[in-house]
Parts: C-alpha cells; structure tokens; sequence
C-alpha cells in the first residue's frame, strides 16, 4: 500500500551533482596561485606596488622546513598517494607548518579504537603510525615525510573501510545516494578542503555527527551485550549518512527529528510528525529535486473508504469538505461527478476511488511539499495539524513527514522564500540544486547513566 499518493507531474528537471566527494584542492590552488609569475604593468603606467601574498584561510605560510619536508614527499611518494601528492605539489597536510600537528596522535588514537566501528585495528598499522609520529617529532625532513606519508595512506584506507556501507533496509532512489567505493585521493582531497584540517581530524568529519554520537556512545563502559549489540545496528544505519560538509538532511523517524547540513555544521533542526507503526515512514535516500506550492493531498484509499465514503453518505458534499472526485491515478484525469458514485460500494470496500483535498489553508499539505520521486510516494510535506508537533510521541501520519517549520526549510532549499502565484495549484518550484535527503532510524540515545534507548516503535532493532 502506498503511504502517501502523488499526482503524476512531468517536470524537467537538471539532477545536479552533490559533492559528496570534493574533486578539487584548495590548498595547491592557494600554493599554484602564490607562485604564478605576475603580469607585467601596462605600457606608459606607473608599476603597481607589490603586494605580499596572503595565504588562504586555513594555508599557513610557506617556511623553509616545509619546503623540505615537500621535497622528501616528492622523494618517498608513491602508490595511490601519490596521485594526490604530485597534484598539490607535494606539499604536505599533515606537517604543513614543518611539523606534525596534533591531529596525528589524535587520528593514531583513532585508528587503535577502530573496533567500536566493526574493524581490526591491526590492519592500519596504529603502533607503526605511533612510532613515525613519535620519530617525526625531531624535525628531520626526511621523518616527517615518511610520517606524513604514513599518515595519509592510514587515512585513505581507514575512511573507506569506515564508509562501506552494511546491510540495514535503506533504499537508494538515486546514483548521487548510493555508497560508492572510495578511492584515496577523493579521501584526502575531501579533508584538505575543509576550513580546518586538524577539526576534521579529531570530528572524524567524514562521518555524520549521527555517527560519531553514536561511536561514543558505543566506547561507554559497563554496556550488556544486548545493547552493544542494539548500537551497532543504529551505528550501521549513520554509516550510510555522509559528513556534515555534505549539504543534506536527515529525517529520524525515531525521534521523530528533522536535521539539515552544510558547511561542516547542522544548520538547522525540526520536530516532524512521520508514519505509524502500521504506516512507517520507510529508509529511503535519495534526491530532493523541486518543490510543489499549492499542493493538492491526494487520499490514500483506505482514508477514503474509512474517512470520506461515510461522511458522504452521512449527509455532507464531496465538494463542501474541500475535496473532489477524480477517473483515475493519470494526470489527465476528469472530474467525477459524485452523486454519480456509489459510496456504500466505496465505503464497504467493493470500489476504490481516486479523491485528492484542494490547496488551501485546510489542505492536509499546507502550503508546500518537497519531492524526492519513489513509487511509495513518500515525501516531506507542510501540515495544518501544527498541535500533533507538541507531543513527545509524532508517530502519526500515513508514511510521509510532516514539517514543523517548512517555510524555514524551503528557503534552505530553494535558496528564497517560499512564494506562490495567485491561488494556482500544483505549482513546481526546482531547487538550484539537488539535495541529499535520507530518513533513518535511530533508538540510541545519550543518558546520565551512559545510554539509553527510544521506544522501537517501528521493531526494526529486533530484526536488524
């Protein structure tokens, strides 16, 4: 049965990619910049005074020890790093001062605790890591590259094991969703793009902050084999999501939560009303594309047969209510006239018929809807039922998500406040680009004794 049923709209609409994986690298554009040769002034001019370069945000000067460190990179480069190296002229990340910063003994302690992520500490090295660290701690160009080196190859691997997805329901609607095997320098090209290399580090900010919530959680001592087991489940499940400089939201059925991200960041959370324990709202990822203003609700048919048919044949007209009667599921379909209708076939459930709500301030919708196409007709929706956001519980709706704050969302996506023209309905408004949009499933918990959990509503922790 489909949750929430959709008009068939035919929208062109460009799939702009999500740079869930930066290509490009800040840093040696700043590097590639300072050594440009500068033009030369114009005929018959007066010569511009120099001007000292300045480094890019988060670029610290270049220093002779940095210089040589760069040198011993080109010298030890090679594998898959190398690639990477050569393209930012092997100036370091890790030693961009000359020297190791902290982010490498806090990454070494990373990587010795990698069982709290399902993985074998062993296979990156940490006491070899913990040894160059130590050794590049002299200074000597030739032990920070060699560090460096290590450092990078560790990371490479240590992300995409990290990220490889694991088996939990989530359906991917799109190619820009679906995990993808993660090549090294798309790994450190990722990190060097960031505002702060060593904040990346020690956030592990190639994860979602779902994720590292939750692998704390997981390091809390005393836990039952029960619930280290309940944690890994809900671990496996923020796997999939991506990094916080991923703009993306993500819909916790759970908690009935709603959180948006950029730029490193959340940047904005809401309470949401999402499907009942027989109407779930599903795991989905996908692709939000456009926005529909002055949306129509099209009603599920067993809200019509439940809902509608009786208050018909109790006395009230289609049309009064708000609603009108339709042939078919098409977008070409003809009104029907609905005295013409047999509504005790409808309300016995011998007859389906399409009824959709008109836009309006009474419309199930409200003002907006916000598309990520699936056949299940799931999407995220405005509401009129504001009072059903104060309750702790919100597992209400028929499998879609209802929004606390849609206008406060819809200027994040659309990039402008939520308008419309006249009264039209169905009126398709596309995002300037596409954004990732995943709804999960989170039970876990911090609490004053360590963890606790959220009522399974939807018994997905029992069965994995």
């Amino acid at each position: 049965m489909r949750h929430c049923r959709i008009p068939a709209i035919l929208l062109l609409i460009a799939t702009a990619g999500t740079g869930l994986v930066p290509t490009g690298d800040a840093r040696a554009y700043a590097q590639a910049k300072k050594s440009a040769p500068a033009r030369k002034p114009a005929a018959k001019k007066p010569a511009p005074k120099k001007a000292t370069a300045k480094p890019a945000p988060s670029e610290p000067e270049a220093t002779p020890a940095t210089r040589a460190v760069a040198v011993q990179i080109r010298e030890q480069a090679g594998g898959k790093v190398k690639g990477f190296y050569a393209d930012r002229g092997f100036w370091p990340i890790w030693a961009a001062s000359g020297r190791l910063g902290p982010e490498a003994d806090a990454f070494v302690d990373m990587v010795e605790t990698a069982d709290l992520d399902g993985l074998r500490p062993n296979s990156y090295g940490p006491d070899a890591l913990r040894k160059a660290v130590v050794t590049a701690r002299s200074g000597d160009p030739v032990a920070v590259a060699q560090a460096e080196l290590a450092l990078s190859r560790a990371l490479a691997d240590y992300v995409a094991d990290v990220r490889r997805p694991r088996d939990t329901g989530m359906t991917y609607l799109d190619a820009e969703v679906k995990p993808r095997k993660l090549k090294a320098e798309n790994v450190l090209r990722a990190a060097v793009l960031t505002k702060s290399f060593a904040s990346y580090i020690r956030d592990m900010g190639w994860m979602s902050p779902h994720y590292l919530r939750l692998r704390t959680l997981l390091a809390t001592p005393g836990l039952s084999p029960d619930d280290r087991a309940r944690l890994r489940i809900n671990l496996d499940r923020a796997r999939l999501l991506p990094g916080a400089w991923t703009r993306h939201i993500v819909v916790d059925a759970a908690s009935a939560r709603l959180y948006f991200y950029q730029g490193g960041k959340q940047v904005g959370t809401m309470r949401v009303v999402v499907g009942t324990p027989q109407t779930q709202t599903p795991m989905l990822a996908g692709m939000v594309r456009y926005a529909i203003l002055n949306p129509y609700w099209n009603v599920p048919t067993d809200l019509v047969q439940k809902k509608i048919a009786p208050k018909v044949l109790a006395g009230r007209p289609l049309t009064a209510m708000g609603f009108e009667a339709l042939s078919d599921w098409s977008e070409n379909a003809t009104r029907l006239d609905p005295k013409a209708i047999d509504w005790h076939a409808v309300a016995a459930g011998q007859q389906e018929v399409r009824v959709r709500q008109l836009p309006g301030p009474a419309n199930s919708m409200g003002r907006v809807k916000f598309m990520f196409p699936n056949e299940l007709g799931i999407y995220l929706h405005d509401t009129n039922e504001k009072a059903l956001m104060k309750k702790p519980a919100r597992h209400f709706s028929n499998g879609c998500v209802r929004l606390e704050d849609a206008p406060t969302l819809g200027k994040w996506l659309l990039g402008k406040p939520i308008t419309t023209v006249a009264k039209k309905p169905e009126q398709a408004a596309p995002l300037p680009q596409a954004v990732p949009v995943y709804l999960t499933y989170f039970t876990a918990t911090a609490a004053p004794k360590g963890v606790a959990f959220l009522p399974d509503v939807y018994g997905r922790d029992t069965r994995g």
